[in-house]
């Protein structure tokens, strides 16, 4: 019998431009999640993060954080499975942003504490304008020195800015097969967004495992950005809200309403099957 895994991504997808999620989404999720529908998220958010916006959606198997850096048991916060750079991709990371003097978030485990550091004499706008929506969240720890910034098992950089400043980072990392990079405005803002993680770090790798996990033998996934190419990769069938960027709607299996009006639930509604 066909055990369907069902993922989607959180921001510009299931979330509305509240960073909330409509009534109608969370109350008809929860009503297929309760009637056996293996339904989950993968994010490049936090477990901390995405818990706060996801408040009442039932996740009842583990979700994919950090862009498929971790895979994480919501209802304990366990680890079941996280990918770490190593010395040699960290170091070439650090050496790069410093050659092209950008400043990052650096987010890493600090004897065993989850933490994401940054120098706030380097802050710009768009770094400001992000911690001002992290008021309280006990991640962040300010540094003075790049000694305190590069700490810790490092495993996600973000560096926010201007396009021009951040493309030749990007143009280095993107042709690297050991790291995975991203180039993206963040939604709602003027800020582009570089991220740089680990090549296996991953919303396909991520998929890829807890599919193996939950033995599933399908999987159908919903987005609509191009760092969820690699979660469409990993899918049987793979939709796009209709706010999705043309990247991502060129490689949907369909298009579906935006995450204002719902698309996600109203499809799942429409069309999963429980037995």
């Amino acid at each position: 019998m066909d055990k369907t895994l069902y993922v989607t991504d959180l921001d510009g997808t299931l979330l509305n431009t509240k960073d909330t999620i409509n009534p109608f989404s969370i109350r008809t999720i929860n009503e297929l999640v309760e009637k056996g529908m293996l339904f989950t998220y993968a994010t490049a958010r936090s477990l901390v993060s995405a818990s706060v916006v996801t408040k009442g959606l039932s996740t009842e198997i583990p979700v994919i954080a950090y862009n498929g850096a971790f895979i994480i048991q919501p209802s304990t916060g366990e680890i079941l499975s996280k990918v770490d750079f190593t010395k040699e991709e960290r170091d070439k990371v650090i050496e790069t942003l410093s050659k092209y003097n950008i400043s990052s978030m650096v987010y890493a485990y600090v004897e065993g504490v989850e933490k994401v550091s940054w120098i706030p004499e380097n802050e710009n706008d768009g770094v400001r304008r992000y911690l001002s929506k992290r008021i309280g969240d006990k991640r962040f720890r300010a540094v003075h020195d790049k000694n305190s910034l590069y700490e810790g098992e490092m495993f996600y950089f973000t560096c926010i800015g201007e396009k021009d400043e951040l493309q030749p980072v990007y143009d280095i990392f993107v042709r690297d097969a050991r790291y995975r990079c991203t180039l993206q405005q963040e939604l709602y803002t003027p800020d582009y967004w570089c991220e740089i993680m680990p090549a296996a770090a991953s919303k396909l790798n991520a998929i890829r495992k807890l599919k193996e996990m939950w033995n599933c033998t399908r999987v159908i996934s919903f987005g609509d950005a191009v760092n969820d190419l690699p979660m469409f990769e990993a899918s049987d069938e793979c939709y796009a809200v209709a706010n999705a960027v043309d990247e991502l709607k060129a490689v949907a299996t369909g298009i579906i309403e935006s995450n204002v009006d719902d698309g996600v639930a109203k499809w799942l509604l429409e069309h999963v099957e429980l037995r």
